[in-house]
């Protein structure tokens, strides 16, 4: 076990008997932990200019200089193909100091992470980590409890939150939000400019030589305003998401503020058009 949990720390496997790999934020190092079971809570959505069925939302906190990185980079390219999930890469610059600065990595990234960890009360904060709902987190790359999260947030009856629209016309992105009878306190809604798919090739740290494909890439972060569950919308140029490569759009509803953030109560994504 000594020697297999090793060869993980050089990288070459990412799982370990019944556990899993990940490097810690606090220590730098690498530490095995056993397959979690996520519980998540409320998040739903519609499709451009159309209502859909709830749709999770799935945060991976990621780094181009974390060798455990890429196998959760790869599933979270899997996930972004399923219409029922809103999935997110959220890369951070904590590990910049290993030999590579992440070309992706947004300090506004980071300090998210690290809300996430001290409102859940558990200062867990390392990468690959994802971060269903906006609830409790589970290893990156590790499907089975990913699923399982997503699973417990449709069971557990808790899926009644606003619809979603987002919609593109004369040359504006338009969100709106429906009447909530079960409205949440101090809901924020932001809008978050996203890269669909973006290839680094890494040249030093733990990944060099390696080229890894990133998806659906936060770019920016803009607060559109505050929700009490009482029907709202907002109109937002173009221009204001087209740069740095942008061609995607996520809302996010989320309960609590940016400093402390909670449940997302809905979501939905979709290309601009």
């Amino acid at each position: 076990m000594i020697v297999r949990f090793l060869m993980n720390c050089t990288g070459l496997l990412d799982r370990v008997a019944e556990g899993e790999l990940r490097r810690s934020a606090g220590t730098g190092r690498f530490v095995m932990v056993h397959r979690c079971l996520a519980f998540a809570v409320v998040a739903a959505c519609s499709t451009v200019a159309a209502h859909a069925g709830p749709r999770a939302v799935i945060e991976l906190f990621t780094s181009q200089g974390c060798s455990s990185c890429p196998p959760a980079d790869k599933l979270l390219g899997e996930l972004s193909d399923d219409p029922s999930l809103v999935a997110i890469s959220v890369p951070i610059d904590y590990w910049d100091y290993l030999g590579w600065k992440d070309t992706l990595a947004d300090p506004h990234n980071t300090a998210r992470q690290k809300a996430y960890a001290h409102v859940r009360g558990d200062g867990q904060v390392y990468t690959p980590q994802v971060v269903v709902n906006g609830s409790l987190h589970a290893l990156g790359s590790d499907k089975g409890a990913i699923e399982h999260a997503i699973a417990q947030s449709r069971s557990n009856g808790a899926m009644a939150s606003p619809p979603v629209t987002l919609a593109f016309a004369d040359g504006h992105l338009k969100v709106a939000l429906a009447d909530a009878t079960d409205a949440h306190a101090g809901a924020e809604v932001w809008l978050c400019g996203l890269v669909k798919a973006v290839s680094i090739a890494i040249g030093r740290g733990e990944n060099t030589g390696r080229t890894v494909t990133y998806h659906n890439v936060v770019r920016s972060w803009l607060k559109l305003g505050d929700w009490n569950g009482k029907a709202n919308s907002w109109s937002i140029p173009f221009q204001t998401l087209k740069r740095e490569g942008v061609d995607e759009a996520a809302i996010l509803v989320q309960s609590g503020t940016a400093d402390k953030p909670k449940a997302i109560l809905g979501a939905t994504l979709a290309a601009i058009q």
